[in-house]
């Protein structure tokens, strides 16, 4: 059994005790990390390898920065997105580990929802796309975790009312998901939960963790070759109740 996992840590430096209590508690064996915050020289390496974790980064200082922690070895396949040599933005990572291809994604935000930032999000997908039909034309197991930065549906979010018009819920951003889910991708924490108050992040403003007044933005898609050995698929609440915690909270599958 393969165990996988997806965290945006909001800053890897500042919550390392909670992400090595997390790191020891779940033993993922496939921790893919996202807003690192961090670059090769500040990143606290010798402590995640003393929990016997391989590790491979794409930083950045103070910005993005996304990592793989992984039991075995790290082939690394691509450091960033293909698609656009010119985006110099800390956001993908993808290896082969074992017999599967895992990417960890950071998504564009995109807000404000008019203007440069949301057109970057929506091209940023549009690549996404593009890059997971050539994935899937090689029929590999693969996962493509991480924070997508969209709530896909009304229920993935505590108001939408509220979130009408930002960037995570708006209908481009959505249909832009729909579109790479069809290709054939599963959504594994969606296949185990329907329904509302799924959620895997919490703003830190007006008391939203204590309200549950959540979305749902990190996601697990898996190939039909994955998705044909998933066995199960949670949102690991503990994390976000901390002291210190980052805002979002990990979501995790097991793959035979």
């Amino acid at each position: 059994m393969t165990k996988i996992a997806t965290f945006n840590v909001n800053s890897l430096r500042a919550r390392l005790p909670n992400i090595l209590e997390w790191l020891k508690e779940s033993a993922p064996d496939i921790a893919l990390l996202q807003e690192i915050k961090a670059t090769e020289e500040t990143f606290p390496r010798m402590e995640i390898e003393e929990l016997g974790y391989n590790i491979e980064i794409v930083g950045q200082k103070s910005y993005n920065g996304v990592a793989i922690f992984s039991k075995q070895p790290i082939d690394v396949l691509h450091r960033a997105l293909p698609g656009d040599d010119g985006d110099d933005q800390a956001r993908y990572l993808e290896a082969n580990i074992g017999d599967l291809i895992v990417a960890t994604i950071y998504l564009p935000n995109g807000n404000p929802s008019d203007g440069p930032k949301f057109d970057y999000k929506l091209g940023w997908m549009d690549r996404l796309t593009a890059h997971a039909r050539e994935l899937l034309a090689t029929e590999s197991a693969f996962v493509l975790a991480g924070d997508y930065n969209i709530c896909p549906q009304d229920e993935d979010c505590y108001s939408p009312e509220r979130f009408a018009n930002d960037a995570l819920c708006r209908p481009e951003s959505r249909a832009r998901f729909r579109e790479l889910c069809n290709l054939g991708l599963t959504n594994a924490v969606r296949s185990f939960h329907k329904g509302p108050h799924v959620y895997s992040y919490w703003d830190y403003q007006a008391g939203a963790w204590q309200k549950d007044n959540g979305l749902l933005i990190d996601h697990l898609l898996l190939s039909p070759q994955a998705a044909d050995r998933l066995v199960a698929a949670d949102i690991d609440r503990k994390p976000r109740g901390r002291e210190k915690a980052s805002d979002h909270t990990p979501v995790w599958c097991e793959i035979e």
